[in-house]
């Protein structure tokens, strides 16, 4: 059996060219937020990058994987900025208001994270 730093060390390897794939052409670095680093509950900060390697932080983003009911969902929000919409994932994508928490419109650039939503929940599933 792989030891937990592994798992870690994969799961976030995994994220990151999710990220990569999905949100061309940003390449991203994926960091632990906090010590909860298992598939049923982990918080990841995915870095964002310019095609040149510049850091461009307005697109870094929170993921969020967590067990609900037997359920893997995901949650995805942009960092710098907690007024915008926020993405939850279960067995449909749900856009939320990032200061209420209603249900609203995708933003005009949601798109990328969704697809970024089902790639990761595919990958995901088959490990669980």
């Amino acid at each position: 059996m792989a030891t937990p730093e592994l798992v870690n060390t994969n799961l976030q390897q995994l994220v990151a060219a999710a990220a990569d794939l999905c949100r061309k052409p940003l390449r991203h670095a994926v960091l632990p937020i906090d010590g909860t680093q298992q598939l049923d509950d982990c918080c990841l900060r995915l870095e964002a990058r310019q095609p040149d390697g510049s850091r461009w932080p307005q697109e870094d983003l929170e993921l969020e994987i967590y067990r609900s009911g037997g359920e893997l969902n995901l949650n995805l929000a942009w960092c710098d900025d907690p007024e915008r919409p926020l993405l939850w994932h279960g067995s449909h994508p749900v856009w939320m208001d990032g200061t209420s928490g209603e249900r609203c419109e995708r933003p005009a650039d949601g798109a990328s994270l969704e697809a970024l939503a089902r790639r990761l929940r595919a990958l995901l599933l088959p490990m669980d």
